[in-house]
């Protein structure tokens, strides 16, 4: 087993000498015109940028690339509130010499209790049309085998194995405590668009090592992938009536929500538009659940920027707990601007600049308001 990993990192450790997946790789300039490596190494409990500022000779360049396995010698720092890694050696590693298992995120439930949920959950399932189509998906040996690995995302939410089955496992939860609640839905309708509307994603990604777009994800997209699938078993289903095939079509192809997300056609449906809701609400919520559990911020309640969600997000516990800490409280060298607060998308603190000027002139009123 490795140690340590990702979420173990600390700087008071005076040196590592550990292994890593590479999940970027970038050979860049210093100002004196010298090259340097910019990594981004990860294992199954996060990922870390490292940088190899000296001895950067082509032999180490071209010695690994992205997705192979690493031994890394060097130092960990603190760099912008996050821990670093300061490489002085690094040499690729065989994969003999490493368990999967540890560089790998992989959902905390097991995958096949998750496959016999699953399928338990479509046998009950009372349309006879809409039972056969998800059934013959599922028993198709190979999809059955991807979908037990498949991640939901190449990174945004449910990014590890098996994250794809416990996403649609969620989703059949809340499918059917909704449809309980609406009485127009036909929850057997929405539940198939549950079970296929993400189908694609078995063949859109590679996640065999680590995480990539295939040729066919990067061409054509889940969508239309799900779309090919879906046809290929309707072929076997001669009697599947053609008004419901266009439903279910609708909601592969709409489940995005908005033509600006992906979606090419906007839900035109009740149990299409439940569809999209609830697999925002399940993919944000994960999201967000991921970005605070792994939010490696040494200082302060907030973790960093969210591109996907658009803001920083709270560390709960940690506020409750504590306040975070202002200026007065920053270490010597620390970065300017007090921590813990809210990064703007570059990193840099929301109250900086005239804007921080202006939160200490309207600082006994926001006092008031916060009372």
């Amino acid at each position: 087993m490795k140690s340590p990993y990702v979420n173990e990192l600390k700087p008071s450790q005076v040196r590592i000498d550990t292994s890593f997946l590479v999940r970027s790789k970038e050979i860049r300039q210093k100002k004196t015109g010298e090259p340097y490596l910019s990594l981004l190494l990860g294992d199954r409990t996060g990922q870390v940028d490292a940088k190899m500022w000296d001895n950067v000779t082509d032999k180490v360049v071209d010695s690994f690339e992205r997705d192979d396995f690493v031994k890394v010698k060097g130092l960990v720092q603190i760099f912008q509130n996050r821990p670093q890694i300061t490489i002085h050696n690094v040499r690729r590693m065989d994969d003999a010499e490493i368990d999967f298992a540890d560089y790998f995120p992989s959902s905390r439930r097991d995958p096949e209790e998750m496959w016999t949920e699953l399928r338990a959950t479509v046998a009950a399932v009372g349309n006879p049309n809409l039972k056969a189509l998800m059934e013959a998906l599922l028993d198709d040996q190979d999809v059955a085998r991807r979908m037990r690995r498949a991640p939901a995302a190449k990174q945004i939410h449910h990014a590890y194995l098996g994250g794809l089955l416990e996403h649609v496992l969620s989703l059949c939860a809340l499918a059917r405590m909704v449809a309980a609640h609406y009485p127009n839905i036909d929850y057997d309708l929405l539940l198939a668009g549950v079970v296929l509307h993400d189908i694609g994603k078995t063949y859109e990604l590679n996640y065999e090592r680590g995480f990539s777009y295939s040729d066919d994800g990067q061409l054509l997209g889940h969508m239309t992938i799900a779309l090919r699938m879906v046809a290929d078993k309707l072929r076997g289903l001669p009697d599947f009536p053609p008004p419901l095939r266009a439903l279910v079509e609708h909601m592969i192809l709409s489940h995005h929500g908005q033509l600006e997300f992906g979606s090419p056609k906007l839900p035109q449906f009740p149990e299409a538009l439940l569809l999209h809701y609830l697999d925002d609400m399940d993919s944000k919520m994960e999201c967000m659940r991921a970005l605070i559990e792994n939010d490696r911020q040494v200082e302060g309640c907030f973790t960093a920027w969210s591109t996907p969600l658009e803001r920083a997000a709270l560390k709960k516990d940690r506020f409750l707990n504590g306040k975070a800490p202002g200026p007065e409280d920053a270490p010597e060298g620390a970065p300017p601007g007090p921590e813990g607060t809210p990064q703007g998308p570059e990193g840099t603190p929301a109250n900086s600049g005239f804007a921080g000027k202006l939160r200490q002139a309207l600082q006994p009123t926001e006092a008031k308001q916060e009372s």
